[in-house]
């Protein structure tokens, strides 16, 4: 009558040693925690894993740095989400060559591209897209450009295009700092993108 008893304590205890494979649960618990994953954009080549979560074992990973994006003609889209957050330009950072176009399609509506005063290069062309539609602009000097959302600036809606060499990146950071002053979201959004560069 006993085998009766513990035949069902048999079945849990082998179900178990199958199930967590001689494993405790807080050790796979940490280990799924933990994994490893490739974050990539659409369009840019994948960075570095980086964990899902922060664990002591767990290395810092470095800054993604842009490559240089094929072909001279470009697409960013304008979306309320995507990837990098709400509000937000896709992709972000950009790297290009000069001569080549940048399309901004407004993907979402009620958003547009402009370039922000004093975060161009020195006698590079502004522009400015009216809401809610598409805009293509030749990029043709050289340096690092900064462009923004004008109605969702506030939510740090920006992004950062480099035309070849960054040749004014220590004016551009300058300016960073004043610009992200206005930023009621994200304020921290401008400078991780510089440091793409």
């Amino acid at each position: 009558m006993k085998i009766k008893n513990t035949l069902p304590l048999f079945t849990i205890l082998f179900t178990a040693i199958l199930f967590f494979n001689g494993k405790k649960y807080d050790e796979l618990v940490t280990q799924r925690l933990t994994t490893n994953v490739a974050i990539c954009l659409e369009g840019e080549p994948c960075g570095a894993s980086t964990s899902a979560t922060s664990s002591p074992n767990a290395s810092s990973s470095s800054t993604f740095k842009a490559q240089l994006s094929e072909g001279p003609e470009h697409t960013v889209k304008m979306l309320n989400s995507g990837v990098g957050g709400q509000m937000i330009f896709e992709p972000a950072v950009l790297k290009v060559s000069v001569g080549d176009t940048i399309h901004f399609k407004a993907t979402d509506a009620a958003h547009n591209s402009a370039s922000i005063e004093g975060m161009v290069p020195d006698g590079a062309k502004s522009w400015a897209g009216a809401l809610s539609q598409d805009i293509s602009v030749v990029m043709d000097t050289e340096g690092v450009y900064v462009y923004q959302c004008d109605p969702h600036v506030m939510m740090a809606m920006v992004g950062v295009i480099q035309v070849g060499d960054a040749v004014n990146l220590d004016n551009i950071k300058a300016s960073a700092a004043d610009k992200k002053s206005a930023f009621m979201l994200n304020s921290e959004r401008l400078d991780e993108y510089l440091a793409q560069l």
